[in-house]
């Protein structure tokens, strides 16, 4: 499948940064943008063609990705005038032959299996499906007795889903649409597709998901990437760097799994969060799932494989630039 991100949009509400800076090329850490996190995951998923659907400030994003941005190649559908996602995404679709695709939303940061999502929309009958995540209330919320306060909870996730802004389409989903020239893709066609019966969805709960909108949204994903480093298969998060010891948090994807590797010096212990899988070592498998505790001593060699999303605990005497990679199973890291 070849990818392609919606990012012409002028960011109005993050004025005055995106007067001079394309939405998409707002720095979420230092020297890592909004795109390149996007671009990171396709390539992480196996898309090695992505097309970027651009218009406002163009030329910036053309100049930050060129041709070709570690190892993934770059096309550019440049719109003059915006007219909207749903013509944006029927352009892209036009430029690429039978090929289907899956799209982005330019300001999405969310840690999602996309190899995943993908793989099911090739096995489904659908025309189209939309990534789901449940709602996060903006606001805390107020429990209610017959005549008090129970409780207070704050800003819970609902119990209802909203769209996620990452699609997977079949090259000719668009072509019985060809009466609507303009407007949001959510506006229009979705809608329709729903009532056809041709929508589908594919969801993951418990996953980071933030829609970066405004001033706020940007401090909180900048916060949330303080300590944090994507990899091909997930992310890690330092949690803890004393002296005498080191925690970080490690998300993996279900269906990855880390480089092969090991550390000289780093004496570790891993603590099973949530999920399943196993850490291949070089003369066995040892099986993990949640509330498990397992030693990895140093010289050891190791893969750590997510049988299903999971989160762990590592916490190891304090060496942070301790990892000797064996071996590395994706192109980017």
């Amino acid at each position: 499948m070849i990818g392609m991100v919606l990012c012409g949009g002028y960011g109005k509400r993050l004025r005055p940064l995106t007067y001079d800076v394309p939405k998409s090329l707002i720095e979420i850490k230092k020297g890592y943008t909004i795109l390149d996190k996007q671009i990171f995951d396709f390539a992480s998923a196996g898309v090695d063609e992505v097309i970027l659907l651009t218009g406002n400030l163009n030329e910036k994003i053309k100049e930050r990705y060129g041709q070709k941005y570690k190892g993934v190649n770059i096309r550019y559908l440049v719109e003059d005038e915006p007219l909207g996602t749903l013509n944006a995404i029927r352009r892209g679709l036009e430029t690429v032959d039978d090929e289907d695709v899956v799209v982005r939303n330019g300001d999405v940061i969310a840690d999602m299996n996309l190899k995943k999502m993908m793989d099911e929309f090739k096995e489904s009958k659908h025309s189209a499906l939309m990534f789901v995540t449940k709602m996060k209330s903006p606001y805390g919320i107020v429990m209610l007795g017959e005549r008090y306060i129970k409780a207070f909870k704050e800003k819970p996730l609902l119990d209802y889903y909203i769209n996620g802004g990452i699609y997977c389409f079949a090259n000719a989903c668009l072509s019985s649409f060809e009466d609507i020239e303009t407007g949001a893709i959510e506006n229009t066609v979705f809608p329709l597709l729903a009532k056809m019966g041709r929508l589908g969805y594919y969801r993951e709960d418990g996953l980071f998901w933030m829609s970066i909108d405004t001033s706020k949204d940007l401090e909180d994903i900048q916060k949330e990437y303080e300590n944090r480093t994507d990899k091909p298969w997930g992310y890690e998060k330092i949690l803890i760097s004393t002296d005498k010891y080191l925690t970080k948090k490690l998300f993996i994807r279900g269906g990855y799994q880390t480089s092969y590797h090991h550390h000289e010096k780093k004496d570790e212990t891993m603590y099973i969060m949530d999920g399943s899988g196993y850490i291949e070592f070089e003369d066995r498998k040892e099986q993990f799932g949640r509330d498990d505790v397992i030693r990895i001593e140093p010289g050891t060699p190791h893969t750590i494989v997510a049988l299903e999303n999971t989160v762990l605990h590592e916490v190891s005497t304090p060496h942070l630039d301790d990892t000797i990679r064996i071996k590395d199973f994706y192109k980017m890291r």
